[in-house]
C-alpha cells in the first residue's frame, strides 16, 4: 500500500478529511521550500502538492503563474525540486508529496532519469497536466513499478469515455477541478460540485479531492462535506506572495491551521 493509500485509510478509519495544500517549489526563493513544507504538515496536512515550476503553465491562473516566475528567477528546476523533497525527507518520512506540473520538464530529464530520481527523493506521487490518459498507459505502469501513483485531473467537461479510462488508471486519489477555466477562479457552485461526485463515484473507486476556488475557511469546510480531500493553492500561493518574507512561514500556517479547523469541525 502507497503512502498516500495509507494517508486516506487512516483519515476514513478516524472520519476525517485529508488537507491538501499546494505550493510552487521555490516561490519565493529556494531557501524557503522545505521549510514551507514543513509547516505546512505542522499545520495539519495530510499530503503536500509540490509544483514543479514551468515558464508556460498554461492550466493555471495569474497567482500561480506569478509563483513560478518567482522560482524560475532562481533557476529552479525539476532536479531542484526533486533535492527539496530528499531534504524534506531527512525530518519526515510520513507525509505523501505529490509533484505537480507539465510533460516538458520530465521528457527533458527523461523518464527512466526521473522516476528514479523521483523514487530515491521520496516522491509518492505525480501529476502531470498535459498527459492525457488516452495516451500515457505506459507511463503509469511504469511509475507503479516504482511504487509511485500516478493523479488524473477531473473537470465538469470532462467526457464520461474520459471518466472511465482515468478510472483504469489512476493510483492515489483523482484531483477534481471544480470549475471551468484555470486555477484561482471564483464562484465555486457546491451542488454543481456535488452533482459531479456522485456521478464520478459512481465509476472512480479511489478517493476524490476538490480543487479550485477554495478560497476561505467556509468554503474549505463545505466542499470537506462532499469531497474525501480539500485541495488549496491559489489561496496559499497569495498568501505567500503579499506576506513579508519574515512573515510567509508563519502567515501560511496560520492559513492552513485555519483551514484544518473548519474541516474538522464540519466533518465531526
Amino acid at each position: 500500500m502507497s503512502r498516500i493509500a495509507k494517508t486516506f485509510a487512516l483519515l476514513q478509519s478516524n472520519r476525517k478529511k485529508a488537507l491538501i495544500p499546494f505550493i510552487t517549489a521555490g516561490d519565493p526563493d529556494p531557501a524557503l521550500t522545505v521549510d514551507l513544507m514543513h509547516c505546512l504538515v505542522n499545520a495539519g496536512s495530510d499530503i503536500i502538492e509540490l509544483g514543479v515550476p514551468f515558464s508556460d503553465p498554461m492550466a493555471d491562473g495569474p497567482t500561480i503563474q506569478r509563483s513560478s516566475e518567482r522560482a524560475l528567477k532562481h533557476r529552479v528546476g525539476l532536479t531542484t525540486v526533486l533535492e527539496m523533497v530528499a531534504e524534506f525527507r531527512k525530518k519526515n518520512e510520513q507525509t505523501p508529496v505529490v509533484l505537480m506540473g507539465y510533460a516538458n520538464p520530465v521528457e527533458a530529464m527523461g523518464y527512466e532519469h526521473f522516476v528514479l530520481k523521483a523514487k530515491d527523493a521520496g516522491v509518492d506521487g505525480v501529476l502531470t497536466v498535459d498527459y492525457p490518459p488516452e495516451e500515457c498507459e505506459e507511463w503509469v505502469k511504469y511509475l507503479e513499478q516504482y511504487g509511485i501513483d500516478t493523479i488524473f485531473l477531473l473537470s465538469p467537461t470532462t467526457a464520461q469515455s474520459r471518466i472511465q479510462q482515468v478510472a483504469k488508471l489512476a493510483k492515489g486519489y483523482i484531483y477534481y477541478v471544480s470549475l471551468k477555466g484555470v486555477t484561482g477562479a471564483a464562484h465555486l457552485d457546491l451542488k454543481n460540485v456535488e452533482s459531479m461526485l456522485e456521478k464520478l463515484r459512481a465509476a472512480i473507486a479511489i478517493p476524490i479531492g476538490v480543487g479550485f476556488g477554495i478560497r476561505d475557511s467556509e468554503t474549505a469546510s463545505a466542499v470537506a462535506q462532499l469531497a474525501d480531500a480539500v485541495v488549496i493553492g491559489s489561496r496559499i500561493i497569495a498568501e505567500i506572495e503579499h506576506s513579508p518574507r519574515s512573515e510567509i512561514v508563519k502567515n501560511v500556517g496560520n492559513l492552513v491551521a485555519d483551514m484544518r479547523k473548519a474541516i474538522d469541525n464540519k466533518c465531526s
